[in-house]
């Protein structure tokens, strides 16, 4: 295990950050609304999920697996030919969990495949954001939480998450620079519902999308497994947490 002062965590935003942590780091992808939601919610329910960072990507795949589901969007738009949109509520209301899913979103699905070169890459939202830092502590010496930024801004709920993992691992004796450690400070004590009202949400409710508002809130800290990508591919990790 190493000692407290080789310990690090840095939070950062997608764009073109990605590449400064692919050597030494675990890297963390954060995407709350809503790709990493979706793609924890499959897994969760025993589906298999494979994030593609471009339709061309899941072409090739898709004809690889068998009777794929192809799940999300790409500016906010599903993708012609493409089974439903990036939402956790309606995904979880399927009972096709047997069908893999294919997962594509404009910027959290291209980070954790971007990140994908790091030693390891963890898919995480609000629900299993306190299992995520209990599995890293002690782990890996340095770690990378990324949100996954929309139209190049770090969206509320991404920094509230990424402050929560990171708080944790603060508690466990990270130490911090000093971007990191006011993010951790501004949302350490901040409710759940402190990222209601930010450009996310609003465009949820906008387009008639608040079920997936809603269930982003009930299920907060509600799964104790962590979500590794491996041979591109999505694989829940219990915790014991």
């Amino acid at each position: 295990m190493p000692s407290e002062t080789e310990r690090t965590v840095v939070i950062d935003v997608f764009h073109d950050s990605v590449d400064a942590y692919l050597d030494g780091h675990a890297v963390v992808a954060v995407d709350v609304i809503r790709s990493m939601t979706t793609a924890i919610t499959a897994v969760t329910s025993g589906r298999r999920c494979f994030p593609v960072p471009s339709i061309e990507a899941a072409l090739p795949l898709a004809a690889r697996l068998t009777n794929p589901l192809l799940v999300g969007e790409l500016g906010g738009n599903m993708p012609y030919g493409w089974h439903m949109n990036n939402s956790p509520a309606e995904l979880d209301l399927r009972s096709d969990v047997s069908r893999p899913m294919i997962l594509l979103s404009t910027s959290g699905t291209r980070l954790i495949c971007e990140a994908q070169q790091a030693p390891r890459v963890y898919a995480a939202c609000l629900s299993n954001y306190r299992a995520q830092a209990t599995h890293l502590a002690g782990r890996w010496p340095r770690i990378a939480l990324l949100g996954a930024g929309t139209r190049g801004e770090f969206r509320e709920e991404d920094q509230m998450c990424c402050a929560w993992i990171a708080g944790g691992l603060v508690e466990a004796g990270y130490r911090t620079d000093a971007k990191t450690a006011a993010l951790v400070e501004r949302w350490r004590e901040a409710p759940a519902t402190a990222f209601l009202g930010g450009k996310s949400t609003e465009y949820l409710k906008d387009t008639g999308q608040t079920r997936d508002l809603d269930f982003i809130l009930s299920h907060i800290d509600s799964v104790s497994a962590v979500f590794p990508l491996r041979d591109g591919e999505l694989i829940m990790v219990p915790t014991s947490g």
